[in-house]
């Protein structure tokens, strides 16, 4: 197959493109170089300013959907009246009333109303739906699945793990062909609740290294001398997950000799709270608030910083990180790495080995631990050359991107 053949995949997701799923762009990108033909269909248009180079060498078509349905009123009657002339509708809508049963929200009727419109529109050569996230985007993939008489698969991630209710994940599993996720805490999580022991993979995503540049020598700072401060980076939207007010609470504990600097790059909602934060602690002059970036920009910080900080920890409604792509791309960097041990991070970095790990929410360890390596360049460089050498060794993209073309290839009938 060539990468001007017809698709017969359709691969959906709740916004594309987006800076912070680089994890669904690398894969992408990766199906593309496997010659593998897909359209992409997403619910939501870009918010972001910017793209990452991938997003602009995936050729795939890209489709969206009504975001909101009265955004399209003719483009929804036209699916809604497509779908009363389909076979699908007798199997789509008892489970549709099932699922309304048990959520009675604007949100459901929005989600079967993309649905009707998905179907009409897809092209009559696909044959297999594959969706990114097993919560909203799930429910549009599996109804427009129901309708067309298609088969689905899923790739899930953390936010949608954590958040969806299990009766919903329970049935869109066992719905679905086959599914895989990206850390072992969210594979025991779904594998509970799937009836085959195969029904749900694990597999990482990894990291594409070919995109990533090699590691260049830091200079050894230790926070000694006021003109050359230890440099902080983060890098993560600003959502309470991500665990930055910790992350300024430990800052500010910090020994009041040791000169640093912190750089933050993403958005988020909680970007003004977080700044005040900061103004509040007398730590503002010493924070850059750098906005969402593209990759290219992210891995510039990653070279320029001494130490790679990500606190994460369980928000208020349940969500939680995977394994984040940006801990591998600052392994990626030779940078040496303070996160907590929490969700999927763990299955990367090691406590003492490729980095340090605190407890999520403890933010006097995790003032501790930064101090520690703040003052100590020779222990950076050993835990940094460690998980440079396990993402090499481990966490490499080729072997997932293999595995899931070929599920791919298999769903639709195509042969390998």
């Amino acid at each position: 197959m060539t990468s001007a053949a017809t698709p017969r995949i359709a691969i959906a997701m709740k916004g594309y493109p987006r800076l912070s799923e680089t994890f669904i762009a690398q894969e992408l990108l990766g199906l593309q170089q496997r010659q593998l033909a897909f359209e992409i269909w997403s619910l939501r248009h870009p918010t972001d300013a910017d793209r990452h180079l991938m997003h602009r060498q995936i050729t795939a078509p890209v489709r969206y959907l009504p975001e909101y349905l009265h955004d399209e009123p003719g483009r929804v009657a036209r699916g809604l009246l497509g779908a009363l002339g389909r076979p699908g509708l007798w199997r789509l809508l008892p489970a549709f009333l099932r699922d309304l049963a048990r959520d009675r929200t604007r949100n459901r009727w929005r989600r079967f109303g993309q649905a009707c419109v998905m179907a009409r529109e897809l092209p009559a050569g696909i044959r297999h739906l594959h969706v990114h996230y097993l919560h909203t985007p799930a429910s549009v993939i599996r109804y427009a699945a129901l309708l067309r008489g298609l088969s689905w698969s899923f790739s899930a991630h953390a936010k949608d793990i954590w958040t969806t209710p299990d009766w919903e994940k329970r049935e869109k599993i066992a719905a679905a062909a086959w599914g895989v996720t990206c850390t072992r805490d969210g594979h025991r999580a779904l594998a509970s609740l799937a009836a085959g022991e195969d029904k749900v993979a694990l597999l990482y995503h990894g990291l594409d290294l070919a995109r990533f540049p090699l590691p260049a020598a830091r200079p050894a700072r230790d926070g000694s001398d006021p003109a050359e401060p230890v440099r902080f980076v983060t890098v993560g939207r600003a959502v309470a997950k991500k665990g930055f007010d910790d992350l300024l609470g430990a800052l500010a504990r910090l020994p009041c000799v040791l000169n640093w600097r912190l750089t933050h790059i993403g958005g988020g909602e909680m970007l003004p709270a977080l700044k005040d934060q900061a103004t509040a602690l007398g730590l503002a002059e010493r924070v850059t608030w750098a906005g969402p970036k593209a990759q290219h920009e992210v891995i510039a910080a990653l070279q320029a910083a001494d130490i790679f900080v990500l606190p994460s920890k369980q928000a208020g409604d349940g969500d939680r990180d995977g394994l984040p792509n940006v801990v591998m791309e600052a392994a990626s960097q030779r940078l040496a790495i303070v996160s907590t041990d929490f969700a999927g991070i763990p299955e990367f970095v090691r406590h003492g080995v490729e980095g340090l790990l605190v407890s999520p929410g403890d933010v006097e360890a995790l003032a501790a631990a930064l101090a520690e390596l703040a003052g100590a360049p020779e222990q950076r460089t050993a835990l940094a050359d460690a998980a440079f050498l396990r993402l090499t060794d481990a966490f490499s993209a080729s072997a997932g991107l293999d595995r899931i073309a070929a599920k791919l290839r298999a769903s639709a009938g195509e042969g390998a």
